[in-house]
């Protein structure tokens, strides 16, 4: 059964592009084997994550990620089983909102932030497509 799962966490550091290319290889590395696809987003100390795959992989893949020390307030905003994926060519596609337009953020959300705590995961999920759609994703490997 594919599945799709949505989490936010916040980084126990700063987010550094160090950082971030170090998790991006890691998951590009190990994801395809594995058969799972992705998209990452960050912005300031947040990270928000997209993860699709078999069930047993994806539950496996959240559960070390809550282990990481890296991450905190780890929150999983969306589960759902899917007919078919999102991002089936992306072993780890990424998204900085960095030069993100704020009215993009406040269209979701209340403020021109990324804030995947204040707002549901559906419209976490609506965001990354609008992204994707608007091609300010990027990584699709």
């Amino acid at each position: 059964m594919l599945v799709r799962l949505l989490y936010a966490s916040r980084c126990s550091s700063n987010i550094t592009p160090d950082l971030v290319e170090a998790v991006l290889k890691s998951a590009r590395k190990t994801n395809p084997p594995l058969g799972l696809t992705g998209l990452l987003c960050h912005s300031d100390n947040v990270f928000l994550q997209v993860l699709e795959g078999d069930r047993d992989q994806v539950n496996f893949l959240y559960n070390k990620i809550a282990k990481d020390p890296r991450h905190k307030d780890l929150c999983l905003l969306h589960y759902e089983p899917i007919m078919e994926r999102r991002f089936p060519g992306w072993a780890m596609g990424q998204v900085s909102l960095s030069q993100t337009h704020a009215a993009l953020l406040l269209k979701y959300g209340a403020k021109p932030q990324l804030d995947p705590y204040a707002i549901s995961g559906r419209a976490s999920l609506a965001m990354l497509e609008e992204l994707i759609s608007s091609a300010q994703a990027g990584g699709r490997s």
